[in-house]
C-alpha cells in the first residue's frame, strides 16, 4: 500500500478524463512512469499478503468482521488486478511506441465497456472501501497493538475514492499502509501458540 501511495503522490495522471489527456500526461512523465512500474509491482505482490496478515491478527477478537472483510477484499483486489484495464500503462505504451491515438482511444473505450471490466472495477472499489473499513475496525479490537492502527487502515481505505487530488489520494493510501504496518507488528508479537488454529477456536 505504501508503494501505491508514493506512486499516487509522484505521478499526476487525469483519473477520469479523455484518453488523449492521459497520453499527454504520460509523455510528460515518461521516465517517472517507467520507474513507478517497478514500484507498483511491490504493491501487487504484497497487498493480499498484507490483508491476510490483518486477518491473522484479528480473527480471534473479531472473527465475523474479519471474515466479512476478507470476503470483500481478497476477491475484489484479485479481480481488480487481473481484469481491469490499466489506462496509465496503455497511455504510456501509446506514447512510447507512437501508436495511433484514435485507435488506442477506441481500444481503451472498448476494454472499459466489457462487463467483466466494469464488475472487476466495482468489486475492487468495494474491497478497498468497505473491505478495508471492516478489517480496520477489526484491527482496533486486536490485542498487542494500539487501536489507532486499525483507525488508520479503515480511514485510508474508505476515503480513497473520494479524495479530490492525486496527492491526497496518495496520502490516504500511506495512512492505510500505517495500518498494515500495525498488523505486521501484531503478527510479529504473536506466539506460535497464538498463531495456531485449533478446533473450537
Amino acid at each position: 500500500m505504501l508503494a501505491m501511495g508514493v506512486n499516487y503522490i509522484l505521478v499526476e495522471m487525469p483519473g477520469d478524463g479523455p484518453f488523449k489527456d492521459m497520453v499527454a500526461a504520460a509523455s510528460r512523465q515518461e521516465h517517472l512512469l517507467v520507474d513507478m512500474n517497478w514500484l507498483i509491482l511491490v504493491f501487487f505482490a504484497f497487498l493480499i499478503p498484507a490483508v491476510i496478515a490483518v486477518a491473522v491478527v484479528t480473527r480471534r477478537r473479531a472473527p465475523r468482521l474479519t471474515a466479512a472483510g476478507l470476503v470483500l477484499t481478497v476477491p475484489g483486489f484479485a479481480l481488480g488486478f487481473g481484469a481491469g484495464p490499466d489506462d496509465t500503462q496503455l497511455a504510456l505504451l501509446t506514447h512510447q511506441k507512437h501508436l495511433d491515438l484514435s485507435t488506442m482511444t477506441a481500444l481503451d473505450t472498448a476494454l472499459w465497456g466489457t462487463p467483466s471490466a466494469g464488475l472487476s472495477s466495482l468489486l475492487f472499489i468495494v474491497g478497498i472501501t468497505i473491505g478495508l473499513l471492516l478489517l480496520g475496525i477489526a484491527l482496533t479490537r486486536a490485542r498487542g497493538i494500539p487501536a489507532w492502527y486499525g483507525v488508520a487502515l479503515a480511514f485510508g481505505g474508505f476515503t480513497h475514492p473520494f479524495m479530490p487530488t492525486h496527492t491526497l489520494a496518495g496520502v490516504g493510501l500511506i495512512i492505510a499502509a500505517v495500518g498494515f504496518f500495525g498488523a505486521s507488528l501484531g503478527l510479529l508479537r504473536m506466539s506460535n501458540d497464538a498463531l495456531a488454529i485449533r478446533a473450537g477456536n
